[in-house]
């Protein structure tokens, strides 16, 4: 079970990486650009438009598909770190 979980975890992260990392940093640098006023030659419009899919036509999904990896890394993270396992009792003596 557990090594089904490492592959689904595995195949998860390769896919949901880029998506998940480009909505950080664009959320970072539009933070700053806007309430810093931090000059990078890019207004905070056009990165908020990278940061929710509009600007790929996916504004619609992006988000969802966003959340539904992250939860798909965290279910099966969690489920590989043994948490969930329930301990053996001892028999008692």
């Amino acid at each position: 079970m557990q090594r089904t979980f490492r592959k689904y975890h595995r195949a998860i992260a390769l896919i949901i990486s880029l998506p998940i990392l480009l909505t950080v940093l664009t959320g970072i640098l539009a933070t700053f650009v806007r309430e810093w006023g931090l000059s990078l030659g890019v207004s905070s419009g056009w990165l908020l438009k990278i940061h929710t899919g509009e600007i790929f036509n996916l504004e619609g999904i992006y988000p969802i598909l966003d959340g539904v990896g992250l939860l798909g890394l965290v279910v099966t993270g969690l489920s590989m770190s043994g948490i969930f396992k329930r301990k053996k009792q001892k028999p008692a003596r």
